[in-house]
């Protein structure tokens, strides 16, 4: 039976850290706030929403809402950035992509102040990871990957490390993220050949395809770290993984379950990301 590894372990630590940064900010006169521009009510973003607000609300940070209509222009959510970019009261800011169709999602993501782009949407921001400058902020499903090895002492210097996926989101900049760890990186994809023959070679499997179940027992081998950031639902509307964790979980060392698992430390990455960017502010 593999370890679980189970995000709020990773959350109630980071959590205890957060908290403490919050109150320093406030003994200074800073109150963190984050910001949430959505425009339309698409229901995964409204569950989202409810869950980092909630989130926020129990680590002392602040929030604001800004909704547009679903029938936005362009030139709508570009006053909101605007907005958003000129109140030196908000340090963070989360807009909920993708956005309805015909808007445009770079143009939208390349007018956010990218001191406030706390999810790694700007070009800055992801420069910053390709650079491993530290500076900017890397999308926070990312950073919960890096924080879930951290957190059960997963050594992954000198390690080999397969990453399933290679989008901005995820792929590409968890991958710089863990070569700036001294992992051995390799990016795979849907054309990779022979792509279970690769997976098994690796110490760390990280699974980010977005595809229920995609990957079964044959992929893995003794031993390995599987981390599943995929968010999904089976045939029979459960929520699920790119993983088979009832084939997989049997085989491996440890595993992140779906849910329970990276998608609370992405939420908590995202509290942490807003307090720096917070803490950044004051010391300007």
């Amino acid at each position: 039976m593999a370890e679980q590894l189970l995000g709020k372990k990773v959350v109630a630590e980071m959590k205890e850290r957060i908290i403490a940064r919050v109150e320093a900010l406030k003994e200074q006169g800073v109150e963190p706030l984050l910001a949430f521009v959505r425009v339309g009510d698409r229901g995964d973003d409204l569950s989202y929403q409810r869950t980092a607000t909630k989130r926020a609300e129990s680590h002392g940070i602040a929030t604001r809402e800004f909704v547009l209509p679903a029938t936005a222009t362009d030139a709508d959510v570009a006053a909101v950035l605007e907005q958003v970019n000129q109140d030196p009261a908000i340090h963070g800011c989360l807009m909920f992509r993708p956005l309805p169709k015909p808007l445009d999602n770079e143009a939208a993501a390349a007018l956010l102040d990218p001191a406030k782009d706390i999810d790694g949407i700007t070009e800055e921001s992801l420069g910053a990871v390709f650079m491993d400058a530290d500076q900017g902020f890397p999308p926070c499903t990312a950073q919960a990957c890096v924080e879930m090895l951290d957190s059960y002492g997963i050594a992954i210097e000198g390690k080999h490390v397969v990453v399933i996926g290679r989008s901005l989101v995820i792929g590409k900049p968890v991958s710089l993220m863990l070569l700036r760890r001294n992992a051995t990186v390799t990016m795979a994809h849907s054309r990779t050949k022979d792509l279970a023959a690769l997976t098994r070679q690796a110490d760390v499997v990280v699974c980010a395809t977005g595809r229920a179940k995609a990957y079964g027992a044959e992929f893995f081998a003794p031993g390995q770290t599987v981390l599943d950031v995929g968010i999904n639902f089976d045939a029979e509307g459960n929520l699920c993984g790119d993983v088979d964790f009832a084939q997989v979980e049997p085989v491996v060392a440890a595993i992140t379950p779906v849910p329970g698992g990276i998608g609370s430390v992405t939420t908590e990455c995202l509290m942490d990301h807003v307090v720096t960017a917070a803490e950044r502010a004051a010391q300007r």
